[in-house]
């Protein structure tokens, strides 16, 4: 019987697109820190999902494909973009304001835990199996080695030092992970509805568009702003163009190749980028338990994609025969 995208081994092309994909959401929560400073919440997420919608609105017209018509598809669409776009982003971007990028990240890399649980409980072929769930132990293990010196130092505390709200920032940005998991999940019914993913990409983020516009007009009254700096445009325009657009071109691609729980161990790999940019563009150190952790969640990812297992257990007889399940 042929495996399915979910419990195959990821080739070469999609292990490549998920290093490109934590590239591209790993910066994202950089744009974020930048465009926060100085646009409100909801102001930030509406900039990124309407520009990202008008550039793959070009990109489909000039790869020569048509929106669809049919409304069960525009529902679907409705569904992932609030499950994708405007509930985590909304969550994560509000979270940003009380808490650092690198925090932010390493939180969210709780994503393929809830992944495993909700595609277990929601999907007839990505069930729990030892090799996959101890992989995800791993490197959530090493999610926790980064979280001990930024967050464990940090607990309850924001920025500058307070009390306030950090500890909702913090529990906002789990949310936001369990409603990525969820979209993970859900957004494998494009596959069965025959929906091309740059298409897919396009209606969820014209959806979400469409349900934080009036949020955002009621809430953050944009007309009353002062006109954001270079930095914090430009930050918006990266947002949209390059976390956004592109990344979910990828996105898509990879859910309907490798399947959820695989995908969503991008999450995994996020914090790896998104320090390295704190580090490289805002000055931030980077520390020994960062590297740790690092390593860690590399192993995690070993564990889970199964083939250097498997093939240790062919190559030691002592092992033979009990390889993990992948």
């Amino acid at each position: 019987m042929a495996q399915s995208p979910a419990n195959r081994s990821m080739g070469a092309l999609d292990w490549a697109t998920l290093i490109a994909l934590s590239l591209l959401w790993g910066g994202s929560f950089f744009f974020n820190q930048v465009a926060v400073a100085e646009i409100p919440v909801f102001t930030v997420v509406v900039g990124r999902v309407a520009l990202a919608a008008a550039i793959l609105h070009v990109v489909v017209r000039l790869a020569g494909l048509a929106m669809p018509g049919d409304l069960k598809i525009w529902l679907a669409f409705l569904g992932m973009g609030l499950l994708n776009n405007a509930i985590p982003f909304s969550l994560i971007v509000w979270g940003q304001t009380q808490i650092g990028s690198g925090l932010a990240s390493i939180l969210n890399a709780t994503t393929p835990l809830f992944a495993v649980l909700v595609a277990h409980r929601f999907t007839a072929d990505e069930k729990i199996t030892p090799a996959r769930l101890a992989g995800v132990l791993v490197g959530l293990a090493g999610v926790a080695v980064m979280l001990g010196i930024d967050a464990l130092g940090s607990l309850g505390s924001t920025l500058d030092g307070t009390l306030d709200g950090a500890l909702a920032a913090q529990l906002a940005c789990l949310a936001a992970a369990l409603s990525y998991a969820a979209a993970g999940v859900f957004g494998r019914r494009f596959r069965a509805l025959g929906v091309p993913p740059l298409v897919t990409a396009t209606g969820q983020v014209t959806a979400s568009s469409a349900l934080m516009v009036p949020l955002m007009l009621a809430v953050d009254r944009p007309w009353q702003m002062a006109l954001p700096g270079g930095e914090a445009l430009a930050a918006l325009v990266g947002l949209a163009a390059l976390s956004t657009a592109l990344a979910y071109i990828l996105y898509f691609r990879l859910l309907a190749s490798a399947g959820a729980t695989n995908l969503l161990l991008v999450t995994l790999l996020i914090p790896v980028s998104a320090l390295s940019l704190g580090v490289l563009v805002l000055g931030e150190r980077l520390l020994a338990v960062h590297l740790a952790g690092m390593a860690l969640i590399g192993f995690g990812l070993v564990l889970i994609d199964g083939r250097l297992v498997r093939l240790a257990a062919r190559r030691l007889p002592g092992l033979a025969g009990r390889a993990p399940p992948a």
